[in-house]
């Protein structure tokens, strides 16, 4: 990655926007000019990158002037208010909300996945939901082995996922508790400190929320399966940061635990993290901060011949968020395909 190019940030305060930041920095990225955009309230903040204070920029019509790369996280209502005009700028915009996810002429990436899909892009790239990036990494490598017939995951999600704010309530709630004090919620519906409860996303026609019906919308599309069976049940739980995933897997015929286990600990993205001795399995406070998807627990389904379990543990806002965003920043320019090789609008 030897060219420069001039970068945006749209969303630079959020927690996501943050770790956007200091990704950039650290997997030193080739960047020229980098310009931190936000709402107006946000706007007149400064974030530090390279040691360097930049001020955060009220976003308008005229940011995306020269700019070739725009990392988006800052909302679905956002990234379609700006996406015609980041486009129209010249810039591809790899964009972290759900908005443009399914639409057919936007790539869904996982770099370690799908990465050949990325090239048919036409200045939008979709940056998968967390829980889907987390699941689709570690179960991948098993598909491409012995092709997975019935997926069936529950996730437990941290605070980190509602952002950085909803964070901040869960330690305000959990000092009130400690108080005696009733906790109150205001990101969140309802209280998450010592608690838990059923994803809070809008529920659809079908019982399932949108948080679940992402997993099974957006794996597919990644696995290019459009049939794979596919069932979530999405949780809410007290953890700042980090999601877990209690993973059921159903294959055409059995599938030796051993062989999983020797595939998981060769995948990219992902670390093999078991001590049955111990009883030791990936935990949030293990995946915290790291970039890699902490898989473990492997075990044969003592109800199904060709079911296997497995448990994983991965950073929300790194690989589920901000460290997949910069992969696809980095494969498109390792590819050079930054600019588009086609010109088709995309509807918003």
């Amino acid at each position: 990655m030897s060219k420069l190019v001039n970068v945006a940030i749209l969303g630079a305060t959020g927690a996501v926007g943050t770790e956007l930041l200091e990704l950039l920095d650290s997997r030193n990225f080739p960047i020229a000019s980098l310009k931190l955009l936000s709402s107006p309230r946000s706007a007149g903040t400064t974030l530090t990158f390279k040691g360097e204070k930049i001020k955060v920029e009220a976003v308008e019509a005229t940011s995306f002037k020269g700019v070739d790369l725009v990392l988006a996280s800052a909302g679905g209502s956002t990234s379609k208010a700006w996406a015609k005009t980041i486009v129209d700028s010249g810039a591809v915009m790899v964009d972290n909300s759900s908005a443009f996810r399914m639409n057919p002429d936007v790539p869904l990436i996982v770099p370690e996945i799908n990465p050949e899909a990325a090239a048919n892009h036409q200045g939008i790239i979709a940056n998968p939901n967390c829980t889907t990036i987390l699941l689709a990494v570690a179960i991948y490598p098993l598909h491409q082995f012995q092709p997975i017939k019935r997926i069936v995951v529950a996730t437990y999600q941290s605070a980190s996922g509602a952002g950085a704010r909803a964070m901040e309530e869960v330690k305000i709630q959990s000092q009130a508790i400690l108080n005696g004090e009733a906790p109150q919620a205001e990101i969140l519906p309802y209280p998450l400190a010592f608690n838990l409860f059923p994803h809070n996303s809008p529920l659809t026609d079908t019982g399932y929320c949108e948080e679940e019906m992402k997993m099974v919308n957006e794996t597919r599309k990644i696995f290019n399966e459009p049939t794979l069976k596919v069932t979530a049940t999405c949780v809410r739980v007290p953890v700042l940061r980090a999601h877990s995933e209690a993973i059921n897997l159903e294959f055409g015929k059995p599938f030796p635990v051993a062989k999983a286990r020797e595939i998981i600990a060769q995948a990219p993205g992902v670390q093999l993290l078991e001590d049955w001795q111990q009883n030791y399995f990936p935990m949030p406070i293990d995946a915290s901060g790291k970039d890699d998807v902490l898989v473990g627990r492997i075990r044969q389904d003592i109800s199904h011949p060709c079911g296997l379990e497995l448990w994983l543990c991965g950073d929300q806002i790194r690989k589920g968020a901000a460290l997949n965003a910069v992969q696809i920043a980095e494969l498109l320019m390792d590819k050079d395909w930054l600019k588009p090789t086609k010109t088709k609008e995309i509807t918003v």
